[in-house]
């Protein structure tokens, strides 16, 4: 009599067996990787404390009507940036949720300016002191095994002073220029991430736009990167982020782009 073991039903019944275990344990260790978020009714938390280095272009606009350009480079963003911190979190339930995202920052920039034919130099300085936070209500349009969409609805608040300091080098003459604007402005937007080749990497994205604060013309934001999960507690990403703002006439920013490279690290609760 042949033995259980021998019989090729058996041993196909095995390999079926053992096949379905390696998937199902490879399908969980993909799981607890996977970087799409479940909708589910109950609360799930994200904190992410971030380095954002934007370089800055635009005109600083002052009381007396002075424009003033102003360049900080992302290259040496952090021989510029004197104070600040940086953290965005959101929560959900369900296909409901909010976000917030706080930027405090304190940048500073010297140079001179050739006067009178080149005869004399005006050493200046310049400060920009910035709070950015944006708060938004959000629902999920899409959530698929590699998508996952959110469109957002809220406000972005900014408080911003530039004050310029000058002196006529070799002498005491010294002048300083300082300018506050504060406005809140409506935004409308989406964010989300694409999975990639179902793997634990995925690309995150945002963008908003908005106006109507009655200081800003027209404000937006964008960001996309490339981001890594590190099972169901940590994700990691390295980001191209943009702010844009163009104020009306007495607003500090006027045609003002911040850009640069943004890591993060999220905490998934």
């Amino acid at each position: 009599m042949k033995s259980s073991s021998s019989n090729p039903f058996h041993r196909g019944l095995q390999v079926i067996l053992v096949a379905s275990s390696c998937m199902v344990i490879g399908t969980a260790s993909a799981n607890a990787d996977n970087p799409i978020p479940t909708v589910a009714d109950q609360w799930r938390v994200e904190v992410s404390p971030y380095v954002w280095a934007p370089g800055i272009k635009g005109t600083m606009g002052f009381d007396n009507g002075l424009a003033r350009s102003a360049d900080f480079n992302s290259s040496n963003v952090l021989s510029n940036l004197k104070s600040g911190g940086m953290i965005a979190a959101e929560a959900h339930y369900g296909k409901w949720g909010i976000m917030g995202d706080l930027v405090s920052a304190t940048l500073q920039h010297s140079g001179s300016i050739p006067v009178a034919g080149g005869a004399a130099t005006v050493a200046d300085k310049i400060t920009l002191q910035q709070t950015i936070l944006t708060g938004a209500a959000t629902y999920t349009f899409v959530n698929t095994k590699n998508t996952y969409v959110d469109g957002l609805l809220g406000v972005r608040a900014i408080d911003v002073t530039a004050t310029l300091n000058g002196n006529l080098v070799g002498t005491s003459e010294k002048e300083t220029i300082s300018k506050t604007t504060s406005t809140v402005d409506p935004i409308i937007g989406a964010k989300g991430r694409y999975r990639l080749a179902d793997s634990s990497w995925y690309v995150p994205f945002y963008g908003d736009i908005g106006s109507g604060g009655g200081t800003t013309n027209v404000t937006w934001q964008a960001m996309i990167g490339v981001g890594k999960s590190f099972g169901k507690l940590i994700d990691a990403s390295l980001s191209y982020r943009a702010l844009y703002y163009d104020m009306k006439a007495g607003g500090v920013l006027q045609k003002t782009t911040m850009q640069g490279p943004q890591l993060a690290i999220t905490f998934k609760f």
